[in-house]
């Protein structure tokens, strides 16, 4: 028996010192647990308040862990200079990414999945597409999508997030595919719809499963997009949005270059663009009327009717701190993938090629080192900038959302309308947090609607 052990001694103390010898300076992977099998830690970080996931971590090992989800072995970084190293000054050492199921519901030639050349091109278009100059004119047809929702809550009960989701769609398929009614558009929302249904299920290709369902559901879409992309090309009118920037014209509908893209290409990259513009946005908007109420905004929020404009959204500086306050505490995105290109050295420890490595904006967000009280709701701390790399709702860096003065400016107009013309309160309990995957109120917070008497008037 001796023997026996020390022979397995002496191949522990072989193994140690090639280990040693492969990662000079005692360079470990970070600590952390791995999880189940497979499994990970997916179900804990996705039923659980991620404050505490992440917080309790933290704690534990310091600003920099590993973990395991959705298939993917993962290193997560907490500190804002980290994240600046990963997003910005050595960006090129980790490309963006997601789960391979992430990549496979979105398309491999979406924006968010690539660096280099191809994304640089894509980038320049896609935010050609958002620039203040292009969304101006949204501002009229964003209005007339809010003046058509409002008037049905009145009086009724309903259930925020699920109202939220379908303003954010909406404005997502005009930015998309501008105001032209093509036959094939209400087939991509029905389709894309059973697709998101699929985002953040496990993987798992069985009949049944949501997955399968939602890569059924993502063939045909990509199918019906094609059909739309084909006929916009023989006709040359390349109509609006973000569809027409790809084709190669102005987004007013007129040609201007051919960019050469793929109709692959074209169709991953609108079916991103929803998909970045909708459950966010709705996440964000909900939280919003959960922690607002509506006296705060009735003594500072300028009255005023319809017609807005784009000089209008500028002046709500109060209605954009709100914002600002909300991004911070909900940290919707709570954090944002990346991929280790190669074997990193980093903080002392090593990121194997491959692994995923995850910037959690929520940890930065609600430090009281940064913002003080950070579990208060407060818009005042937003009348000085934050100091950099600690307020990140829309990332960092060459990867940043391209679309972000776009979700500002629909969230801006939406709570115009609603503040100035409406109330609302709050049904049943108002505590509680579901996660799926975005944290937003328990039950999407159902709400009672009701007109401001002056607003009747008006319709």
């Amino acid at each position: 028996m001796l023997p026996l052990l020390l022979l397995f001694g002496l191949l522990l103390l072989l193994l140690l010192l090639c280990l040693q010898w492969r990662h000079p300076n005692h360079h470990l992977l970070p600590p952390g647990s791995m999880g189940w099998p497979y499994i990970g830690e997916t179900f804990k970080l996705y039923t659980q308040n991620p404050n505490s996931f992440f917080s309790i971590r933290q704690k534990r090992y310091g600003d920099v862990f590993k973990t395991h989800i959705l298939g993917c072995p993962c290193v997560m970084i907490s500190s804002p200079e980290a994240a600046r190293v990963v997003l910005v000054s050595k960006a090129h050492l980790f490309k963006p990414t997601y789960p391979p199921s992430k990549e496979k519901m979105i398309g491999p030639q979406a924006l968010f999945f690539h660096q280099g050349p191809y994304h640089s091109r894509l980038k320049k278009l896609i935010q050609a597409s958002f620039l203040p100059s292009a969304i101006k004119p949204s501002v009229s047809q964003i209005e007339n999508i809010v003046l058509r929702l409002l008037p049905s809550w009145d009086n009724s009960q309903i259930n925020t997030l699920q109202q939220m989701k379908r303003f954010a769609f909406d404005v997502a398929m005009i930015s998309a595919f501008g105001d032209q009614q093509d036959l094939e558009i209400e087939r991509i929302k029905h389709l894309y719809q059973c697709l998101e249904k699929g985002y953040n299920s496990m993987p798992l290709d069985l009949p049944g499963t949501p997955f399968r369902k939602a890569m059924k559901a993502r063939k045909l879409l990509s199918e019906t997009l094609g059909k739309l992309i084909e006929k916009r090309q023989r006709s040359n009118e390349y109509g609006g949005g973000l569809l027409a920037v790809l084709l190669g014209g102005d987004g007013d509908g007129d040609k201007v270059e051919k960019n050469k893209l793929s109709n692959s290409q074209i169709a991953d990259n609108i079916i991103g663009v929803i998909f970045a513009a909708q459950d966010t946005t709705a996440s964000v908007l909900t939280w919003i009327l959960k922690r607002s109420r509506t006296p705060y905004f009735e003594e500072r929020v300028r009255e005023g009717g319809r017609g807005l404009t784009w000089d209008d959204t500028r002046r709500m500086a109060l209605t954009s701190r709100v914002i600002q306050e909300t991004l911070r505490t909900a940290s919707v995105l709570s954090f944002t993938f990346r991929e280790a290109v190669e074997e990193v050295e980093f903080e002392g420890y090593l990121i194997p090629r491959g692994w995923k490595v995850l910037p959690l904006f929520r940890t930065i967000h609600h430090s009281a080192h940064f913002f003080p009280h950070p579990e208060k709701f407060d818009p005042s701390r937003f009348e000085v900038s934050p100091r950099p790399n600690t307020y990140m709702p829309f990332g960092n860096g060459v990867h940043s959302c391209p679309g972000s003065e776009m979700a500002k400016l629909e969230i801006l107009i939406l709570l115009h309308h609603l503040i100035t013309g409406y109330r609302w309160k709050v049904v049943g309990e108002e505590s509680g947090i579901q996660y799926g995957p975005f944290p937003v109120p328990k039950g999407g917070l159902p709400i009672k609607v009701f007109f401001k008497e002056e607003t009747r008037l008006l319709l």
